[in-house]
């Protein structure tokens, strides 16, 4: 029986440990999709114990930060929600979320969980409710005392070249502008502009929404779809002069029906006036957005990522209580993928297609996301429509292994720019070594099973490709 998480944990064969800890261990990490805080970054956070960088808390404004994958945990085991995302104490706190752990078997918060408590604190035993003691006490004295573990220097042990958080086009970049002027800090964090809520025309607060965008370019408000078009393009090449990568979309499913802009711009004026706009007029203003922001990204080189398939807040009550993003969302079946080709294709004929990654939150889309981006290749970048990595509730052992076989399949698993964290933890970097030794077993498997050549400068070619220098190729680092 093997020990339990050992130095070789989940490398089954000799391949796969040299690709590993020779080559792949080594790379340093482009966590392009996160949803960390600039703010923590320039501030150099300490935080005071694991409660605080795992289960987070309450903001200022009242809604909530944390992780709330460990919330789900916590929330399956039956814990009282006034041990996730209330004020019991943060130990009673932590020890409800130890105690629903030890449920979680196959799960993978098991193999996160143990992977931070080693690799940024070296504590070696299983986190388990007869450690949780000491796994506190221990790890809280690093935190409070190693100047090692404040947030920049978390991302220092990590070996990270560059963040990309996720940005509202009306943020100042306040935090940003701070990180870029501090010789300090010598990671890359760049803004990702995500422009979600100019786009969901029929949601809640659209109105309101564009008052802020208005103020945010400096006018009184925005009367047309042209005005909305144009603050958007103000604020992204704000964003690009601070260092912008990638732009991100969060939506429900990918709309193509194309319209004319006095189409497009009766349906803005319609939501503007308070009116009910009809499921074709809604669609019809979000195509004209989307091809709009779409050639913007191009003309800047920035990269569009498209992330849908997500039913989002579906327990009303708690959604109620506690707001959006706290852990009640589940995947959607869509049959936008034909939608989305249409969207590359109209961009493709003006020569305006952006670099693009597409997330499905369906794991059964993988196969037509593997065929849908050899559509549009082009010789701009290797890779330049990619399948993005195993997404949120993929992001599993098997989620991994589904989404990087099929790409491989269908496509080139050699040029994959590899994966992110999309987390609100500054410890879930070790996430990218869980997926690079997911990675490695893979392809080792693929090499003793003689389906490919056991030849060292192609297979160092492509982990290191995938771990690190794909990113840095596409976006441009």
């Amino acid at each position: 029986m093997r020990a339990f998480m050992d130095k070789d944990f989940l490398l089954e064969t000799e391949t796969a440990k040299h690709l590993f800890h020779d080559i792949a261990e080594q790379q340093p990490l482009v966590d392009y999709h996160c949803h960390i805080s600039p703010r923590e970054i320039y501030e150099d956070r300490r935080f005071e114990n694991l409660a605080q960088v795992w289960l987070g808390g309450r903001n200022p404004d009242g809604t909530y930060f944390g992780d709330h994958y460990k919330w789900r945990v916590m929330r399956s085991n039956g814990v009282s929600e006034d041990y996730i995302t209330g004020d019991k104490p943060d130990f009673e706190r932590f020890q409800k979320f130890v105690e629903a752990l030890q449920m979680a078997i196959g799960n993978p918060m098991v193999h996160w969980c143990n992977l931070e408590l080693r690799q940024f604190f070296g504590f070696m035993k299983p986190l388990t409710p007869a450690t949780a003691r000491e796994a506190w006490d221990f790890c809280n004295d690093k935190l409070q005392h190693d100047p090692n573990l404040t947030v920049r220097g978390i991302i220092r042990k990590a070996n990270v070249a560059m963040v990309g958080t996720t940005d509202d086009p009306v943020d100042s970049l306040e935090w940003h502008q701070k990180i870029a002027a501090d010789p300090e800090i010598t990671v890359k964090v760049c803004p990702s502009f995500r422009p979600d809520k100019a786009i969901n025309i029929s949601k809640e607060g659209f109105a309101d929404y564009i008052a802020k965008l208005a103020k945010s370019v400096g006018k009184e408000k925005l009367e047309s779809a042209k005005d909305v078009m144009d603050a958007l393009t103000a604020r992204l090449e704000f964003f690009h002069e601070l260092g912008c990568r990638a732009s991100d979309h969060g939506l429900d499913y990918i709309p193509f029906r194309p319209a004319t802009y006095e189409q497009a711009d009766a349906a803005f004026r319609k939501a503007m006036a308070g009116e009910t706009l009809s499921l074709e007029e809604a669609e019809q203003y979000q195509t004209a957005l989307l091809l709009h922001l779409g050639r913007e990204y191009h003309r800047l080189g920035i990269a569009m990522q498209l992330h849908y398939s997500c039913l989002r807040n579906m327990n009303n009550r708690m959604y109620r209580r506690l707001g959006p993003d706290t852990g009640f969302d589940m995947i959607a079946q869509n049959t936008c993928g034909g939608d989305i080709a249409t969207l590359l294709s109209a961009l493709d004929e003006t020569g305006e297609c952006p670099k693009t990654i597409l997330y499905s939150l369906n794991p059964a889309d993988n196969e037509q996301l593997g065929t849908l981006i050899g559509c549009f290749q082009s010789d701009e970048v290797p890779g330049k429509i990619q399948h993005g990595s195993a997404w949120w509730f993929n992001d599993t052992k098997s989620g991994m292994e589904a989404q990087m076989k099929s790409l491989a399949n269908l496509g080139l698993l050699g040029n994959f720019v590899g994966m992110l964290t999309d987390s609100r933890s500054f410890l879930s970097y070790a996430r990218h070594d869980y997926f690079r030794r997911i990675f490695c077993n893979l392809v080792g498997n693929w090499v003793e099973n003689g389906e490919y050549p056991n030849e060292e400068e192609s297979l160092r070619k492509i982990v290191e490709g995938v771990c690190f220098k794909n990113a840095e190729r596409y976006f441009a680092l």
